[in-house]
């Protein structure tokens, strides 16, 4: 779910960007550089056109962001994580490792000769 909002905050982020720079600023801006693109795609009507989604796509960008900010910094947690481990060492429990496997003599060596 985490990285779902992470790629769906990315894709507003550069629809923002993108809609940002069509529209048509008091200078000529980044619209007068593609010769007016804004108003000749989106017709007359296009700067409150523009503004709307521009301030819809903010809105809904922002409001993605405070919602990842706060399933991270309350802990959420992916079903794909290893959540034994992680429950052990968050509340404190040592993980003790795992046994080590008995040491068989490798026959000709000088501890079996000695026998």
């Amino acid at each position: 779910m985490i990285i779902f909002l992470y790629v769906l905050v990315a894709v507003i982020s550069l629809l923002v960007i993108g809609i940002i720079l069509i529209q048509p600023s008091k200078s000529g801006g980044m619209g007068a550089a593609f010769g007016g693109i804004g108003e000749s795609v989106f017709g007359a009507q296009a700067g409150s056109h523009l503004t709307k989604a521009t301030v819809i796509m903010t809105g809904v960008f922002f409001l993605l962001a405070l919602i990842l900010a706060s399933l991270i910094g309350h802990g959420y947690r992916d079903d794909y994580s290893v959540s034994g481990v992680n429950s052990q060492l968050e509340s404190g429990e040592s993980v003790a490792p795992a046994p080590a496997a008995p040491v068989h003599p490798v026959p000709g060596t000088p501890a079996t000769q000695a026998k």
